[in-house]
């Protein structure tokens, strides 16, 4: 069974579904702190994520410029 790599997308709506939860009170307060926890996790590869891209999106325009 191979496991399915994380997209940025499939992240941000992985927040939203949860945090939809949190607000609709559909969640169980036994679940809230894992719950949580996922979500920072969720976030923190966000974040680097976009920071990754912006990296790169740099390098390229720079190359373009050197050109």
């Amino acid at each position: 069974m191979s496991k399915k790599t994380l997209t940025y997308k499939d992240a941000i709506s992985e927040i939203e579904e949860i945090l939809q939860q949190i607000e609709s009170e559909e969640l169980d307060v036994d679940d809230l702190s894992t719950k949580v926890k996922h979500v920072s996790t969720l976030i923190a590869f966000c974040k680097k994520k976009l920071h990754e891209t912006e990296t790169e999106v740099e390098k390229i325009l720079k190359d373009i410029d050197t050109d």
